[in-house]
């Protein structure tokens, strides 16, 4: 997924929700180039934070792998498409456990705050 990519999702996105976008980003290349700065600050609505350099432990998508991977560890198979499909099934299956997706997000010590109306 290159840099145009990720602006025609976020577009996207903000045109569907019709609300300001906050993006907690870590600093993959595509995310810290200069078009991509460039792109991010075309756009009064969208307010990006960058991660510190190599800060996993405060990445919650890196506790949703480990969890992934937690459920595959003992598992052996036979073809590459039937471990997609597992990967797939567990992934699917935790959007249906908000309390374990929030567990992620506690677990990196950030606050999820949520806004109020006016």
């Amino acid at each position: 997924m290159g840099k145009r990519d990720f602006i025609a999702l976020i577009d996207g996105v903000h045109q569907l929700v019709k609300a300001p976008i906050v993006l907690v980003w870590d600093r993959l290349n595509t995310h810290v180039s200069r078009r991509m700065r460039d792109l991010v600050a075309e756009r009064d609505w969208l307010t990006v934070f960058l991660l510190p350099t190599y800060s996993p432990d405060l990445n919650p998508v890196e506790w949703v792998w480990a969890h992934v991977k937690r459920s595959l560890a003992n598992l052996a198979v036979m073809a590459l498409d039937r471990l997609e499909a597992l990967v797939r099934n567990r992934r699917k299956r935790l959007q249906y456990q908000p309390d374990t997706l929030d567990g992620f997000i506690t677990g990196t010590g950030l606050a999820l705050d949520i806004p109020t109306s006016p």
